[in-house]
């Protein structure tokens, strides 16, 4: 776990910003999002690294009292296909689990294929949108029990 705002994951934030534009355009994400959301127990932000160096990341902040908001899941290129996305998946519902969630919820958007089937793969449903762009076309929201 490192702070949002810690250097490394701003950098690995930066480069899921720069993946999200060339596929939408923009910016990537204009969704509001505070560092303070990623602290615990309210939240968490995880980097994965292979032979020390960052490669991916992702963390979940508090969406009600229940459930977790997965936000910012990216594996840079050179490191895709080697189960980097699963394992920091696979974190963020423990982390959410150990800290009270009962739900994980997220959105994402039509042109990130892997994304969507990595998390069907790990057992999400789609779910009513919702999010800062549950009215956009081309979004797709997912969910899972913890």
């Amino acid at each position: 776990m490192v702070p949002f705002d810690s250097p490394v994951a701003q950098r690995l934030i930066t480069a899921t910003l720069a993946d999200l534009g060339a596929r939408y355009g923009g910016s990537g994400d204009e969704t509001p999002v505070d560092a303070s959301e990623f602290v615990p127990p309210a939240g968490a932000f995880l980097v994965a690294r292979i032979d020390g160096q960052p490669v991916g990341c992702g963390g979940w902040r508090s969406h009600g009292d229940q459930a977790a908001e997965v936000k910012r899941m990216y594996t840079a290129p050179q490191a895709r296909g080697r189960g980097v996305a699963r394992t920091v998946l696979a974190a963020i519902e423990r982390s959410a689990r150990e800290n009270g969630r009962r739900r994980i919820i997220l959105e994402c958007g039509d042109r990130q294929p892997e994304a969507i089937a990595l998390y069907k793969a790990a057992g999400y449903e789609r779910i009513p949108n919702f999010g800062f762009y549950a009215d956009e076309p081309g979004c797709l929201s997912f969910g899972r029990t913890l």
